[in-house]
Order: C-alpha cells, then structure tokens, then sequence
C-alpha cells in the first residue's frame, strides 16, 4: 500500500510473475484485510470502502475491465483507504476522530465536532476499560444525543480513536 502497486507487484509478488489472477486476489487480500482492522474506527467509511472493493473484484472477475485499468482502481482505493478520509471532507475535521465521527453521524459537521468537544472536556484519565470512567463519557454524550442506542454506537466509535 505504501510503495505503490507496481513496486509492490515486483518486490512482494515477483514469484507469481506471469499469474495475474494470484497477484490480484493477494492484492485484494491485503486491501481487504486493511479495511477489516480500521472498520472499527470509522465503520461507515470502511463500509464504502469495502462496498468500492466489491465492486473493483466483481469487475476484474466478470472480465469487464482490462488487468490494467484493474491496477489503476485498485491502486486509487488503496490511497483512500491508506488516507482514511473521503475527498470533500470539510477542513474543521482536522482529525481521524472527528472524521469518523462525521462520517457515522450523517455527515453532519456541527454534530461531530460538538461531540469531539464534549468527549476531549468530559473524558477522565485512564478511562478505556473502566466500567465507571466510560460511563462519564457516556453520560456527557447522553446530554448532545438524547438516545442511549446512538451514544452506545458513538461511543464504540469514540473508544477506537486514540486521540481520545
């Protein structure tokens, strides 16, 4: 993912030379397996992301796409996932919290970054995996969402950003 599709295809893959299916379906795999351990952090972007591959896969298989033209998507879907932020993502989301909490609040900036104020004020020191410290969390998010169901979901958000 970092060095590039080609580079990657020469160095890593240089033993399949020739078996353009084996080198794409280990190019899928690792693609594949990146969006599986972000998910968690911004589940509705990994959710696109992971519908994108989809459909890249569906083509390569159906034969509707040239190997070349396959290389390129895969190759700007690998940028996406590597940058973890959709294009046209507003400025004020300076971070990978904020952006998660962006995508997975319908976009809506204000929301995300009211949240992101509330949660880095209420947050204690310590809190991730004490029971009683988290439920200040979960009470400061009660206060903006209004619903236990959404400051349950937000919160398993929250709780895979590092930066809080």
């Amino acid at each position: 993912m970092k060095t590039g599709i080609a580079d990657a295809i020469a160095k890593k893959l240089g033993v399949m030379k020739g078996n353009k299916d084996a080198i794409a379906e280990t190019i899928e795999n690792n693609v594949r397996s990146k969006i599986i351990k972000d998910h968690l952090n911004d589940p509705a972007y990994y959710e696109t992301m992971s519908k994108l591959l989809a459909e890249i896969i569906a083509a390569r298989k159906s034969k509707a796409i040239e190997y070349e033209a396959y290389l390129k998507r895969i190759a700007e879907l690998v940028k996406k996932v590597e940058g973890g932020q959709a294009e046209g993502t507003p400025e004020t989301l300076d971070t990978p919290g904020k952006r998660a909490l962006y995508n997975n609040l319908a976009q809506n900036v204000d929301l995300a970054l009211r949240i992101d104020d509330t949660v880095k004020n209420a947050r204690p020191d310590g809190w991730r995996g004490v029971q009683s410290r988290e439920q200040v969390i979960k009470s400061a998010l009660y206060g903006v969402l209004q619903d236990v169901d959404e400051v349950e979901r937000v919160f398993l958000i929250i709780k895979a950003q590092p930066e809080y």
